[in-house]
């Protein structure tokens, strides 16, 4: 039985942060949907200009991820809604404020997470009188790769970054490791005749191997944790032997670490980053845990928590795999693109915002601005596909 109905080679990774002219409609049986998430794209622009802080920023000043991922919601949307040259003037100028002398832009800590984010914005910026910033950026994310770890599994992968942070936001993840692997990527695109395009800044092969100590696939991955379960075989964890998702009593006896949504999209992701074939017995398996457990209804495994960057990381990931439709095991195919969307449109708010449940507010999901960010950069990529 076929895993999918259409998984077309690699394409070019959709990173560009750069902003481009409106698509063509690609099916003409798409333009009322299509028209549809214009306006919805449109609302949360406007939402999000009105939270605009005067300094240029958006919701907490500390982290300046936050701003960033508002202005690349503008940078990405089509329409005239996102051609807001003075709200992005304003917040490139809050970023390069916090620029630090290690080339990092932070404030109080997440000092990785954060620099990618900003620096992905940055890219969008076309000044020239940036470029030092990025270098900088750049070479402060390479750097955070770990090596030497005490435990060897963590070896490869990144975390938030040193600054600021507790010992535990200082452990690699999967989660760190793609958003650094993204900024690289993004970097790469932008300057392809950079050094990282020859792979001097990053040790590719070592990334990859603790991306596959992530994943519920033994064979690949040698730790005594991963499962071989049907219900867990292919997706991932947070990071080597621990799952946000936690844990299931198998039949055995055994126990094993849950798969879920967001990670295994993410590992999907980042092994597309890192350029792992799509024939790879590792892809395979990631791609049939995600087929297995498809839905927009929650993040699978875990409820409606980190729900808007499920539907985030869905749409990247499934993007960049050049999955236009799922089919499950009965045969059913899935045009996810327009369950997505419709998805997203259902759940905006009155006034073009999004946020999650009161009662599902982890990782930062009660943050409508971050929210709405989500919900934007989504919807304007499922605008290009539609």
């Amino acid at each position: 039985m076929k895993l999918l109905s259409i998984l077309l080679p690699w394409p070019i990774i959709a990173t560009s942060v750069f902003a481009a002219d409106d698509p063509i409609l690609r099916d003409p049986q798409n333009l009322s949907l299509r028209n549809e998430v214009q306006t919805a794209i449109d609302r949360g622009l406007d939402w999000l200009k009105s939270q605009q802080q005067p300094d240029g920023s958006w919701s907490k000043a500390d982290h300046p991820a936050l701003t960033g991922l508002a202005a690349m919601a503008f940078q990405r949307a089509p329409g005239s809604k996102a051609r807001q040259p003075e709200v992005l003037a304003q917040a490139y100028a809050f970023l390069r404020k916090h620029v630090q002398p290690d080339g990092g832009i932070y404030n109080a800590g997440l000092s990785n997470y954060n620099t990618s984010v900003a620096m992905m914005a940055l890219l969008g910026t076309g000044d020239h009188k940036d470029e030092p910033i990025i270098d900088g950026a750049r070479k402060f994310i390479s750097g955070q790769q770990a090596t030497a770890m005490t435990k060897p599994g963590l070896d490869g992968g990144f975390g938030y970054g040193p600054t600021g942070a507790s010992p535990k936001r200082m452990h690699p993840d999967l989660d760190n490791t793609l958003i650094s692997l993204e900024a690289l990527v993004a970097y790469r695109q932008a300057r392809p005749t950079a050094e990282l395009a020859s792979g001097k800044d990053l040790d590719w092969k070592a990334a990859i191997d603790f991306l596959s100590r992530c994943q519920n696939l033994p064979g690949s991955n040698k730790m005594a944790w991963a499962s071989g379960d049907p219900e867990n075989k292919g997706g991932f964890v947070y990071y080597p032997g621990f799952s946000n998702a936690g844990e299931v009593d198998l039949p055995d006896g055994k126990t094993a670490l849950r798969s879920y949504g967001t990670m295994s999209y993410a590992g999907l992701l980042s092994f597309i980053y890192a350029d792992v074939k799509k024939d790879d017995p590792r892809v395979k398996a990631a791609l049939d845990w995600l087929r297995k457990n498809y839905t927009v209804q929650e993040n699978p495994g875990m409820g409606k928590q980190g729900q808007y960057y499920y539907y985030h990381l869905m749409t990247k990931a499934l993007a960049a795999a050049g999955v236009e439709q799922l089919e499950t095991a009965e045969g059913k195919k899935i045009d996810w693109r327009r369950e997505v969307a419709t998805k997203l449109i259902n759940l905006q708010k009155a006034d073009g915002h999004w946020v999650n449940d009161p009662d599902a507010g982890r990782w930062m999901e009660s943050d409508p601005v971050l929210v709405t960010s989500y919900g934007v950069l989504t919807l304007a990529q499922l605008f290009h596909l539609l």
